[in-house]
């Protein structure tokens, strides 16, 4: 592979990466929130995203709205027996949700039935979709709306779409600073 692709690749993700930060921003901006979830380490991403909203990133900011869907024990394992494993997500999306808001789906495969689930009910809520997947993107990729984005890590190693999907947390956290409170 060339350098001139390598580095086009990475230019091809920061303006993707842009995209996602500028709808972020505008929802926030407009008194919205953002929803967002993920299963195992995604949800471990899913909750650093939203500490970074609600408490701090690298600067001090006003808290902004952001559930990680991934958090309340008694709320998941109640529609887990109540209902199904597959609609931990999907349950709660139209309680919290509504038009406006941002639904962050994280999930390494883009297969989890649980997050395709929830994306749905985001739809019907007309809420747009960001998705961090790897590989192909797996079965979000056939889910996902014309106004939806889809940032994917472009790898089978778990791994690596871990590493970057924290990456890419990291710098939408650092550009909502930014927006908030001008370069430091």
């Amino acid at each position: 592979m060339s350098v001139e692709r390598i580095q086009q690749q990475f230019r091809d993700s920061a303006a993707l990466t842009q995209d996602a930060l500028d709808t972020l921003f505008g929802a926030l901006a407009n008194g919205s929130k953002i929803l967002v979830c993920g299963n195992g380490s995604s949800a471990t991403d899913a909750q650093c995203f939203a500490s970074h909203l609600i408490g701090r990133f690298e600067r001090e900011h006003p808290g902004l709205p952001a559930i990680a869907l991934t958090t309340d024990t008694s709320i998941l394992t109640a529609i887990g027996n109540e209902f199904a494993f597959e609609q931990i997500f999907s349950n709660q999306v139209p309680v919290l949700g509504h038009a406006g808001d941002v639904f962050l789906a994280i999930c390494t495969s883009g297969d989890s039935v649980n997050v395709l689930a929830a994306i749905q009910e985001a739809h019907e809520r007309e809420m747009i979709v960001i998705a961090l997947t790897g590989g192909t993107g797996g079965a979000m990729s056939d889910v996902l709306a014309d106004t939806d984005m889809q940032i994917y890590v472009p790898s089978e190693r778990t791994a690596r779409i871990q590493e970057v999907h924290l990456l890419t947390i990291h710098c939408l956290s650092d550009g909502i600073d930014v927006m908030l409170l001008g370069e430091d």
